[in-house]
This record gives structure tokens, sequence and C-alpha cells, in this order.
């Protein structure tokens, strides 16, 4: 599985969320804030991606990394 990147960046008179790789924005909001929400969201329910924030001169703020849920973790087989 491949990781769902999100980038949040300044668009127009507000902040759009873009998956990375595509042209088109999943949304556009008013504040960052809503923009990050939007996307952590997303990450959280596909249990695997990072949100990249960019400030308004488009360098990276911030990135928030969320790890795959393993769903047969190893076992501790000598206790």
């Amino acid at each position: 599985m491949t990781k769902n990147n999100y980038w949040i960046s300044p668009f127009d008179d507000g902040w759009k969320a873009r998956r990375e790789g595509t042209d088109r924005a999943a949304g556009v909001f008013h504040t960052q804030k809503q923009a990050e929400d939007f996307a952590r969201n997303i990450l959280q329910n596909n249990h695997d991606g990072e949100l990249i924030t960019q400030n308004q001169h488009g360098r990276i703020r911030s990135k928030y990394t969320i790890d795959s849920v393993d769903p047969n973790p190893p076992r501790d087989t000598e206790h």
C-alpha cells in the first residue's frame, strides 16, 4: 500500500488540501486549520500517510506522519 500524502498550501484567499501526485485540490478552506483538520481526518481513516503544511511563501512549515497499523504484528514467543 502506498502512502497517502496530503499537502496544505496557500490558495487565492484561503488554503487548499491536495493529495500528493494530483493537480486538483481535495478541498479549499478559509483557514489553514480547517484544511489541516480535513486532511488529518482522511489520513487517520486511511491509517497511513503524511500531512505536509507549507507557509505563505511555499516553504514546508510542518510535517505530521501517521503510520500504518500492522494487522499481523510480531508475537513475542520468548516470554
